[in-house]
């Protein structure tokens, strides 16, 4: 655990994050014969909404710790800016872990709080995907399918074995599930719509359910980690876009922008939100000077 704390506090792998997610889009956009801003700020602003708002909403209605919708907002800008410099984007757990176990909810709920969202996440991806007209490959699905029947095994497993590292609040009823997996439907739906004004950008231009079909696939290779911007689910969501047409070049511009723009938002929401909470920690932590002291 120390060690990685450590990494999400490294300042040099964070520069390497940004070194990487920047400099492809400025080695392959120069190249390209067209390239329009536009449509990029058009997919841009959606997305903020989705992935600065919609997301925290939905984890904020799985979580019933008390927590008011500011903190779980706060929270996840935090969490995003972490989960940009780490592989698998896994700093955005970790950092969320600890902001509900710092703020008194036991370990095992704050374990529960995040991996409930990751999965009700996973599950509204393929709910959109399937309802947008696009069939998910099976693997996905088998292994969203796997997955839950691991974890219900696990769960059961330690109800016997140690109850004690069962989570003591109840879990989210339908409402609230049907509510998170609302929202993440439509965060899925503001993710798609930056893809689409990436691929515009460039100069070419994909139908939406074709961009879907691309988005999906890709998705298989999230199980694999690796950095933001170069990890293999890129490069899968750069070949699908090969296959629909788009050229080499252009294909992985538009994924790399994405990559790329994805840090504007976290490093202004993210960055003032990882400041404000460092100073009131500190706040907290060294006593106030007594009256009359300079």
């Amino acid at each position: 655990m120390n060690r990685l704390r450590a990494v999400l506090h490294s300042r040099a792998l964070m520069v390497v994050g940004i070194a990487v997610a920047l400099a492809v889009p400025a080695l392959t956009l120069p190249r390209l014969p067209q390239v329009s801003l536009l449509p990029l700020l058009l997919g841009l602003l959606p997305w903020v909404v989705g992935k600065y708002v919609l997301c925290p909403l939905r984890w904020h209605a799985l979580t019933d710790a008390g927590f008011s919708r500011r903190w779980h907002l706060r929270a996840y800008a935090e969490s995003e800016l972490l989960g940009l410099v780490t592989p698998g984007h896994v700093g955005a757990d970790l950092w969320r872990l600890r902001r509900l176990t710092t703020g008194g909810l036991g370990r095992a709920d704050a374990v529960t709080s995040v991996a409930l969202d990751r999965f009700v996440g996973a599950i509204g991806l393929s709910v959109f995907v399937v309802f947008a007209g696009t069939a998910l490959p099976l693997r996905t699905i088998a292994i969203a399918i796997g997955v839950a029947a691991l974890v219900l095994g696990v769960l059961l497993v330690l109800r016997v074995v140690r109850p004690g590292l069962l989570p003591s609040r109840p879990l989210p009823g339908p409402r609230p599930l049907a509510h998170g997996l609302l929202l993440s439907a439509g965060y899925q739906a503001t993710t798609a719509a930056l893809l689409l004004g990436s691929v515009a950008a460039t100069g070419h231009t994909l139908a939406p359910l074709e961009v879907l079909a691309a988005f999906g696939a890709s998705q298989v290779a999230g199980a694999l980690p690796g950095p933001h911007g170069a990890s293999p689910r890129d490069g899968a969501l750069v070949v699908g876009l090969v296959a629909l047409g788009v050229p080499w070049l252009a294909a992985a511009a538009a994924v790399a922008v994405k990559a790329a723009v994805a840090w504007l938002p976290a490093l202004v929401l993210g960055g003032t939100s990882l400041l404000v909470t460092r100073r009131e920690l500190r706040r907290r932590v060294l006593p106030e000077p007594a009256p009359g002291v300079a």
